[in-house]
């Protein structure tokens, strides 16, 4: 088997998607820090995590039919060019000292949108520039590469914010973007041509695609849960931190520590091939409940940092194995599109989260509906076990691959 980064089209990928993760790894603490020190809100951060949130979920499938019908190696082009422009514009905003919380949300809508057409192309673009016996190790080295960015981007936005202001924080992102589309821009990737239909047959027939096979939805809806009760410790797990295992320090620890269970969690990945791999995957996923039933009980601090950190090395693990799995079962013309609904399932159970957990916290106290979360959560994921085609799928046999073309390179290549 021929290693991915041999292959030259895959390593100019990987490249770029590590430079623009470097440049995302920096944004969320530098936004944070810009939009309060210019307002003094948290609503006005609020509203503008909401913009980026809103149109990125109401766009995704459409990104996804976007993807399988011009190539996901030309949409992501385009999709780095724009958040180029869009955070370069919040960087210059910064810059000038005052900027404007409409302008600031205006970008942040522009970025949200185009990575609805973005994040549905990341599969496909693996899929092709690698063959078959390598998309494992390529899965697990792209998870790797991201999971280490977010290892580092809170601290490398902390030295740019308190040493030359958060505005080079968005140029440093704008300037990765730029890279990427420039690595993109000479790179072959494989393209499965797509049948003409309306938009409307488009997005009927992806979701045939994700219907048709049970391993897949009921392994969706099991995700959602996961990212709903994440959604809850990310938003009560800091009240409990600080008020009953010992302050701002563990939140922190909590943290890190879970950085650095994706991080291992992804480099197990690339060796490790289990026999039923969705089902070993969502069981592991399970683990999650773990702490959250530990912040409910409040737990001592140790145990509850170290269950975060396995818990997160479960996902680590996770993604690049399913990554592999939906890459090798659905057909190359259609994975931007059940892609995009598994994005969706994902992200859309996320602000249900966000907006139950402080009012059940307010009704009930924060314990509850963090226990709730975490029998969910053991339910869901666990659950998925009593569904044959979850227990009965392995990995993909190889098949000859249908007919494709390359993407032309630019003229005089």
């Amino acid at each position: 088997m021929t290693h991915p980064l041999r292959l030259r089209a895959f390593r100019l990928l990987f490249l770029g998607r590590t430079v623009s993760a470097i440049g995302d790894a920096v944004v969320p603490t530098a936004l944070a820090l810009a939009v309060l020190r210019a307002t003094g809100s948290t609503a006005a951060l609020a509203v503008v995590l909401g913009c980026a949130m809103v149109p990125r979920l109401l766009l995704l499938p459409l990104g996804g039919v976007v993807a399988d019908r011009f190539a996901a190696r030309r949409v992501a082009l385009v999709t780095d060019l724009v958040r180029c422009a869009a955070q370069l514009a919040v960087g210059v905003e910064l810059l000038g000292g005052a900027p404007s919380l409409t302008h600031l949300a205006v970008a942040s809508a522009v970025g949200g949108a185009a990575s609805a057409f973005a994040n549905p192309t990341a599969s496909p673009l693996i899929a092709g520039t690698v063959d078959a016996d390598g998309r494992q190790r390529a899965n697990a080295l792209m998870g790797a590469t991201g999971n280490a960015s977010r290892l580092a981007g809170p601290a490398l936005a902390g030295l740019l914010v308190w040493t030359a202001g958060p505005g080079w924080a968005f140029v440093l992102d704008a300037a990765s973007f730029a890279v990427s589309a420039a690595l993109l821009a000479v790179i072959r990737v494989r393209h499965v041509p797509v049948p003409h239909r309306s938009l409307r047959a488009d997005l009927v027939f992806g979701w045939r695609e994700v219907r048709a096979r049970d391993w897949y939805w009921s392994s969706l809806l099991a995700h959602g849960v996961w990212n709903g009760a994440a959604a809850v410790l990310l938003t009560l797990g800091p009240v409990v931190a600080v008020d009953r295992l010992g302050g701002e320090g563990v939140w922190v620890l909590l943290q890190q520590a879970g950085a650095v269970g994706l991080l291992a969690g992804s480099l197990l990945a690339v060796r490790a091939r289990p026999r039923r791999p969705v089902l070993l995957g969502n069981l592991v996923l399970a683990a999650y409940a773990a702490p959250l039933l530990l912040l409910a009980a409040a737990a001592p601090a140790p145990v509850t940092v170290a269950a975060y950190c396995l818990a997160l090395t479960a996902l680590g693990f996770l993604n690049p194995v399913w990554e592999t799995v939906v890459q090798g079962q659905f057909p190359p013309e259609v994975l931007a599109r059940v892609t995009s609904y598994d994005w969706l399932m994902s992200l859309g159970a996320m602000p249900l989260g966000y907006a139950l957990a402080p009012l059940a916290a307010d009704a009930w106290g924060a314990p509850v509906p963090l226990a709730v979360a975490g029998v969910l959560v053991l339910l869901a994921c666990a659950g998925t076990a009593a569904v044959p085609d979850v227990r009965r799928l392995g990995w993909p046999t190889p098949t000859p691959a249908p007919p494709a073309v390359a993407e032309p390179a630019p003229a005089g290549r």
